[in-house]
């Protein structure tokens, strides 16, 4: 009789157990299609609402062209750099002891806990024409402020912890058994990097690398404040995409966000990718 009610009542909380799954499920779907796939699909609808050919007009014009160049450009500067300085930051952290290990690691969170737009304004208080730099750099005919470099300077402090972030805790947990095994057996540093150290850590830096990109290409606060918004000059695009909405070109502002839609559906693309191919790469480790 005892076996009989507790079987019941496994049942009966197994049955609890998977609709419960299922309902979790359910909320996260319907919370994906909300905040995901309605947005997404409200984008592509207004970009084509006009026709394809208003469609391409608004990819294709001068000032939206420019807009590409810059966002292309600025994120070729600043992903490279950020990459080289997140491994090296990485390298330096997790493989030796040294005073003010905190203090670094501290830095290198700032971009996250301040405002993009603060940090514009830091870089128009330091470099502006009156900023505490500004009348240095202008005495050399360097313009940074309202200007490409400082799009590109706003761009790498942003994005500079994604790479580093994402190495840290892979080389702490995989520790320096690896290279100090090759130092034993007469490898130099740039052995041990490439051979040992870059192939444990490649799918880590290539996320790391991945959310770099995206950010660069999608920041807004800080690039906004140090752009000076100068039509087919200092317009990144999501810069450009503000102005056509508050000109009321809404069927353009939306052709062109299409563009970063599109980059955002990639990244979720590669992002999978990524993390399925790291887990392979781990379960036969």
């Amino acid at each position: 009789m005892l076996d009989a009610v507790n079987n019941v009542t496994g049942k009966r909380a197994s049955r609890l157990a998977l609709v419960g799954k299922y309902l979790l499920i359910g909320i996260a779907l319907v919370f994906l299609g909300i905040f995901l796939f309605v947005p997404l699909a409200a984008v592509l609808t207004e970009a084509l609402k006009k026709g394809i050919a208003l469609y391409v007009t608004a990819l294709t014009e001068p000032d939206a062209l420019a807009a590409i160049k810059l966002t292309l450009l600025t994120a070729a500067i600043a992903v490279p750099l950020n990459t080289l300085f997140g491994v090296m930051a990485a390298w330096v952290i997790t493989k030796f002891s040294f005073r003010g290990k905190n203090i670094l690691l501290t830095l290198i969170d700032i971009p996250f806990a301040v405002s993009p737009v603060i940090a514009g304004l830091v870089f128009v208080l330091l470099f502006g024409s009156q900023g505490l730099l500004g009348p240095l750099i202008e005495s050399y005919h360097i313009k940074i402020i309202f200007a490409i470099p400082g799009i590109i300077l706003a761009t790498i402090f942003v994005t500079f912890p994604f790479v580093v972030k994402e190495l840290i805790p892979m080389m702490q947990e995989q520790g320096n058994e690896e290279e100090q095994a090759a130092l034993t057996l007469g490898a130099n540093c740039w052995h041990m990097f490439f051979r040992v150290t870059l192939p444990n850590i490649k799918w880590g830096l290539l996320y790391g690398i991945l959310l770099c990109n995206a950010r660069a290409m999608g920041e807004f606060g800080a690039v906004s404040v140090v752009s000076g918004h100068i039509r087919g000059e200092t317009n990144t695009l999501p810069l450009h995409i503000e102005i056509l909405y508050n000109e009321y070109q809404f069927s353009a502002a939306f052709a062109v966000a299409s563009l970063l839609a599109l980059l955002a559906l990639v990244t979720l693309t590669l992002k999978s990718f990524i993390e399925w191919r790291a887990g392979r790469s781990k379960f036969k480790v």
